[in-house]
């Protein structure tokens, strides 16, 4: 009886504790939301993430958590809950989305941010208003990526300095659609900006560094006999059959898989951030292991100013909720991640160039032909810093997506037509 007692007080005195226990103000979960765009990309995927599980170790109170979205729901998403005082955190922004600066749903980030891990000239386009709004995570340049099992077969070799004449590179797309094969892969089913790709490379080519960004500063007209020259050039290219049957619909993402799966194409203009769904494995949509991909310039212009210029240009980035209550803990992470460590990490994983100031591993052996022959792409060139896209307003950004991206390598528009629209638009005098 006393025994039975005994372990009766016992238990009762556990079930004390345990209500005791129960009783005590839990230590509050601090939650860090992240809203990112790229979520078919895993490597990004994986990058983010393990910045995120080593703020989590640094601070045991604290959870981030990523949503990942496509390109289009993740404005709807942003565009919906700013606007409220709400959304996350951190936000993946890109260059063009500048209406979420001016309408005042970003922090400035000037004092929170260490820049010296961050190239200047990639810090440079998030700059308004003397203050610096988002943090630039990628950077990439705009490359031709080609075939070059499909370019041999048509009987074309690419010259030593990987760059046709605009003369060969019609023929070359003449001879591949005769052939029954698309000369470039492209598509703007879901994007502004693909379309335009030959025509602003063209265009970057034939009047230099200055007199283009004149061009869509709007100090030089699209009347310029040297810019209707480009528009006749690609007018011919449209006319030859240079794009698919249906560029109109076909989305970015397919036209990675048109070019190096089904059915195929011989170039596929992009930027370098092409690995990101590229260098996946094959039954995630990557390109075969043995594609025999290949980057060539785009094509020389005659009587040209600067056929060694090149686009480079900020990709992904984040900015912080001008409304969240975590600033210091946001900052953190965006820190963490421009750490030179984690810009190696992501030139080794992502396979794509980076704001963060790094290098590769010298130990990393994946895809090294591509690497060298991209920095091959490099040598000798003179940079424009932004792709147009990225910085035009207005009615001018509205006809540029319209008529340069669309309707024009559509084969809607003619030349004629193309360039007064867009003089009418982007023109100032």
């Amino acid at each position: 009886m006393i025994r039975k007692i005994g372990i009766t007080c016992a238990v009762v005195l556990l079930l004390g504790l345990f209500v005791r226990q129960l009783a005590r103000p839990q230590a509050a979960i601090t939650t860090l939301s992240i809203w990112s765009h790229e979520a078919d990309e895993p490597a990004k995927v994986a990058v983010r993430e393990r910045v995120a599980r080593e703020i989590e170790r640094a601070h045991p109170g604290v959870r981030v958590v990523i949503t990942w979205y496509d390109s289009e729901g993740l404005v709807v998403a942003l565009k919906t809950s700013l606007p409220a005082g709400q959304g996350p955190d951190i936000f993946y922004i890109e260059t063009d989305w500048s209406d979420l600066i001016t309408d005042g749903y970003t922090l400035p980030l000037d004092g929170l941010i260490d820049w010296n891990t961050i190239y200047p000239w990639a810090r440079k386009p998030w700059i308004y208003d003397g203050k610096t709004w988002a943090v630039p995570q990628e950077v990439y340049t705009d490359e031709l990526y080609y075939n070059k099992k499909l370019l041999a077969n048509l009987g074309f070799t690419l010259p030593p300095n990987a760059q046709f004449s605009q003369e060969q590179f019609l023929a070359l797309v003449k001879k591949a659609r005769a052939a029954g094969i698309t000369p470039i892969a492209q598509g703007v089913g879901d994007r502004n900006y693909p379309g335009a790709y030959i025509l602003t490379q063209a265009l970057l080519h034939k009047l230099g560094l200055n007199d283009y960004g004149r061009l869509f500063g709007g100090h030089l007209s699209f009347l310029d006999p040297r810019v209707v020259a480009v528009f006749r050039w690609v007018k011919e290219l449209v006319d030859a059959g240079a794009y698919p049957k249906n560029f109109m619909t076909l989305k970015l993402a397919e036209s990675h898989y048109y070019f190096y799966q089904k059915p195929g194409a011989v170039m596929l203009p992009m930027g370098s951030w092409y690995t990101g769904r590229a260098f996946v494995p094959e039954d995630e949509g990557g390109q075969p292991g043995d594609f025999p991909l290949g980057i060539m310039q785009f094509p020389a212009m005659d009587d040209a100013a600067c056929n060694e210029c090149k686009v480079r240009a900020v990709g992904s980035s984040f900015a912080i909720n001008a409304a969240t209550p975590h600033r210091e803990l946001a900052a953190e992470y965006l820190n963490a991640m421009s750490r030179p460590e984690i810009g190696t990490l992501w030139i080794d994983t992502v396979h794509l160039q980076t704001a963060v100031i790094a290098q590769g591993s010298a130990s990393a052996t994946l895809y090294p032909g591509y690497y060298k022959e991209l920095m091959a792409r490099q040598e000798g060139a003179k940079y424009f810093d932004i792709d147009p896209s990225d910085f035009l307003e207005g009615a001018c950004l509205d006809t540029y997506v319209q008529v340069m991206n669309s309707s024009f390598p559509g084969g809607l528009l003619s030349v004629d037509e193309a360039v007064r629209l867009m003089n009418q638009a982007c023109y100032k005098g």
